[in-house]
């Protein structure tokens, strides 16, 4: 008993801390606030003046592995802030089926800005440009042929209000004022550019976003340096901001940003460090000095600041977007973008000049910048045939072909990405070269031509709509075709892939087609491409062979550790790379600019080989040999060196 009266008497004073202590909690959850105050101009953070100096990094182009390591030297550089986007497709590839594990996990990313000592502004679309394939909205809303896309289409709404049901609760927990980092989240994304022009589509969205976030959450517009863009763009309870790079007068921006948003704080929501590559394009180039410039000019004028990006990261797999300016402009697989830190994390010159502008303005925190990540150069490694694509179509397409008379689309056929091969039968002999032709552009985007299983050339949209070619009577005739990415920015996101309109050789309407639907990552991951290899070792043959789709394999041995490397392809043309499974992009040496592949070193085994798989779809290599080199190349121009 006298022990029992003991616990007793401490029991008292334990309850009570203990409720003291929640209450302080709630208290101090309480006191944090992030808010506009329209009267001085500015944000105000915890009750005091707050200017913030941000850089863009998307979580969905840096392995996991990686984050921590980006996020750390961002704040380094004196950020504190990050801005991220939020792809709906990299989260609900199939309709209803959501997944936020591994590199997709958004909160895990979240968390880890938060422990580094980041806040985060944060831009869950639910389309986002980026230059992502189709601004990130699934290419199953395509489905439904008549979809008017950003709207208030109801098929659009009701898939757009089943994503955000399922955001949203996700992020309201990592808001500032709940006790996270989360400052700030945009609704849509450069709504101003884009022909609807819907204002009940963005009150539409307003009204979710603060359902689920609360009314208290700073919820903004972001829009291009035009009247015209602000004026589509914004809408009244959305704070507006703006957007320019360095080919901008400072002063006129924020004029045109005052006359759509009169009081509150001046933002730079994409502050341009470089730009992106088109594939035929030459590496883009921005001049650190007109970056430190500017930034100098707005951050003595008080402006929150952007810089998009401060870590490209890859395109990995098809993540890829396009744009149409005249004509299809698919984006490369690197996205460098010329940022602080370069596609693999590394800092730059840029970084460091960055920085030294923003210690003049911000609290730099002290100690060393975290040093690039260890890189090697592997050396070449053979690969070797196994064989051209018309012989793996049963690994390739195991629930076999689509039987249609006239030719149907990727998402008729609910194949979102990659490739599809379309099979028919030539009506009549033609002895002489006779044109195939694609009269409506219709080849989206390129079509790798085959009869009998001979490579005949390749027809591209916009470039190469007629290839001459012969045949007899009932040869097979195969196109497979490549969806390049799905435009991302403009009026032109609804397109389809495919071949979206009729074929004709000669005189003749090409019909009754068999499509095969490829899954080439499966095929890859579950070891179905490992068949015997066929070989013809006749000189004349192998010349012949290198011509054509077709995979090749070969495999990488690492005694020791693992570090990242990049795969220089640049003797090879056209395709797609895999290393253990893991889907590094693709890959067009011949029109450049890019001509290495980023390898993370995580993705990399040192206690059995490393499978490479190569898709070529055009020539091979003479060799058949890649080469793992310790530095990327970004541009056409030859390298001192390649180890």
């Amino acid at each position: 008993m006298e022990c029992l009266k003991f616990e007793n008497k401490l029991a008292a004073p334990f309850y009570a801390f203990c409720f003291i202590f929640i209450v302080w909690q709630l208290q101090t959850a309480d006191c944090r606030s992030f808010s506009v105050d329209y009267e001085k101009d500015c944000f105000l953070k915890d009750g005091k003046p707050f200017q913030y100096v941000s850089g863009s990094i998307h979580y969905s182009r840096v392995p996991r592995f990686y984050w921590q390591d980006r996020l750390k030297k961002m704040y380094m550089a004196g950020l504190n802030s990050i801005q991220t986007y939020v792809p709906w497709n990299f989260h609900e590839p199939i309709q209803g089926i959501y997944n936020f594990k591994g590199d997709r996990d958004l909160e895990h990313f979240l968390d880890l800005a938060n422990q580094t000592g980041l806040l985060v502004i944060l831009r869950p679309g639910p389309y986002i440009c980026a230059e992502w394939e189709m601004g990130g909205l699934p290419s199953w809303l395509l489905q439904k042929p008549d979809i008017v896309l950003r709207s208030t289409d109801p098929d659009y709404l009701q898939a757009v209000d089943s994503w955000l049901n399922v955001l949203l609760p996700k992020i309201r927990k990592w808001l500032y004022n709940n006790g996270g980092n989360v400052i700030s989240v945009q609704v849509e994304n450069e709504y101003g550019s884009y022909f609807a022009c819907d204002y009940n589509y963005l009150r539409h969205l307003k009204v979710m976003f603060q359902y689920f976030l609360g009314e208290s959450t700073v919820l903004f517009t972001t829009d291009g340096n035009t009247d015209w863009e602000m004026t589509c763009g914004t809408l009244q309870g959305l704070y507006a901001t703006i957007d320019f790079g360095t080919d901008t007068n400072i002063t006129e921006a924020f004029m045109r940003q005052r006359k759509f948003q009169p009081n509150g704080p001046l933002v730079n929501s994409e502050f341009y460090t470089g730009w992106l590559d088109h594939w035929g394009d030459v590496h883009a180039f921005v001049k650190s000095e007109n970056i430190t410039s500017m930034l100098m000019e707005m951050f003595a004028l008080g402006v929150n600041v952007n810089m998009y990006m401060f870590e490209g990261g890859t395109n990995f797999g098809y993540w890829n977007g396009a744009e149409f300016n005249e004509r299809y402009l698919p984006v490369v697989t690197s996205y460098d973008y010329d940022a602080p830190l370069s596609e693999a994390g590394d800092p730059t010159e840029k970084l460091f000049a960055i920085k030294s502008v923003i210690s003049k303005f911000f609290s730099v925190p002290a100690g060393p910048m975290p040093p690039p990540t260890q890189k090697y150069a592997y050396g070449y490694i053979s690969l070797k045939k196994v064989s051209c694509i018309t012989e793996l179509l049963d690994d390739l397409c195991p629930q076999g072909p689509v039987h249609s008379y006239y030719p149907i689309t990727f998402e008729e056929m609910k194949q979102s990405y990659g490739y599809m091969l379309y099979r028919t039968k030539l009506p009549k002999a033609f002895q002489t070269p006779t044109p195939l032709i694609s009269p409506l552009n219709g080849i989206h985007d390129r079509g790798y031509v085959l009869i009998n299983g001979l490579y005949q050339g390749v027809m591209e949209r916009d470039t190469t709509l007629v290839l001459n070619v012969t045949g007899q009577e009932g040869d097979y005739l195969d196109i497979l075709v490549e969806n390049m990415g799905r435009i991302n920015f403009g009026s032109n996101i609804n397109e389809r892939k495919g071949l979206v309109s009729n074929l004709y050789f000669g005189n003749y309407i090409l019909t009754d087609w068999l499509i095969y639907a490829l899954s080439f990552d499966e095929a890859v991951s579950s070891g179905l491409l490992q068949a015997e290899m066929r070989h013809d070792h006749s000189t004349v043959r192998r010349i012949e062979n290198l011509k054509g789709p077709t995979v090749y394999k070969g495999t990488l041995e690492i005694p020791d550790v693992a570090w990242d490397t990049f795969l220089n392809l640049k003797r090879w043309t056209k395709g797609q790379v895999w290393i253990n499974g893991v889907n590094l992009g693709r890959y067009w040496s011949k029109k450049g600019p890019q001509q290495t592949l980023f390898v993370p070193g995580p993705i990399l085994s040192t206690s059995a080989p490393n499978n490479i798989t190569l898709l070529e779809l055009e020539e091979a290599s003479s060799t058949t040999q890649v080469l793992f080199m310790n530095r990327p190349q970004l541009n056409n121009t030859v390298m001192s060196g390649d180890h």
